[in-house]
């Protein structure tokens, strides 16, 4: 008679906790180069659990030692996606239903609609016609109401004309950062970090730098129209996100906002 796997609520609980856990390290890690070192340390570490199923000592304590051994350095790999993943809880309104929800979007469905990017690269492609500076930023998995309380809170529907508006440069509302969220203009005049990195070409300016600061700490993506050149940029993870045309910016912007 086989015996049947006795498999108890607590072992559900913790299968569906790790699977939570992967996916926030997978959205944190998406379009780094920190996700090839992530898949490359998945690797060893089931090979060194088949090593350990097959007995193959040596082999398997080689790994452990290596994996073991690896915590700090892993740290400093990950100093970033790590400091995104504590922000990310802190941050998180457990007492507000709707604020808990946006952090696992994945589970949300007919409470969220898609950010129509198409919109928002046509707007800032007619503020780029006109040298109109243009902060705009696109919340994902990581709440932003940290910093949208820093600005006024807005709550329309995404749309191009309204946008144009709002950064035109008479507009009381020009100053600062837009914060986008699900296809909804939620605040406008944010005031965001900027990042102090010596890294950043001093031809850019404090737009440039609190783009760049807040996708730092965030995982949020920035789109960004210079007051100097009309050169739009797309800022992701503290860098700049190069692109051959437009088309190619919206695909980029669809997969990252997906």
């Amino acid at each position: 008679m086989l015996d049947f796997i006795d498999i108890s609520f607590l072992d559900i609980l913790d299968i569906l906790l790790v699977a939570i856990l992967l996916y926030y390290i997978y959205k944190l890690l998406k379009g780094t180069v920190a996700i090839n070192i992530f898949l490359g340390i998945a690797f060893i570490f089931l090979i060194w659990k088949i090593t350990e199923a097959l007995k193959m000592e040596m082999l398997s304590r080689i790994l452990g030692y290596l994996l073991s051994g690896g915590v700090i350095a892993l740290i400093i790999v990950f100093q970033q996606e790590i400091r995104k993943f504590l922000l990310m809880i802190g941050t998180t309104n457990f007492s507000s239903k709707r604020s808990f929800l946006n952090q696992i979007k994945f589970l949300k469905s007919e409470i969220s609609s898609e950010t129509n990017v198409t919109i928002l690269v046509e707007a800032c492609k007619k503020l780029s016609t006109t040298k109109t500076g243009a902060l705009i930023v696109l919340e994902r998995t990581n709440s932003l109401d940290f910093l949208t309380n820093t600005g006024d809170t807005m709550n329309a529907l995404l749309n191009e004309v309204l946008l144009e508006s709002i950064f035109y440069k008479n507009s009381p509302l020009h100053d600062g950062a837009t914060i986008i969220r699900d296809n909804y203009i939620v605040a406008t005049r944010v005031i965001l970090p900027v990042s102090n990195s010596a890294t950043i070409p001093s031809r850019f300016g404090l737009r440039h730098r609190a783009a760049i600061g807040v996708s730092e700490k965030t995982d949020a993506v920035c789109l960004l129209v210079s007051e100097e050149t009309g050169e739009i940029s797309y800022i992701k993870d503290g860098g700049f996100e190069l692109y051959a045309d437009y088309n190619e910016l919206i695909d980029k912007l669809r997969n990252d906002i997906a």
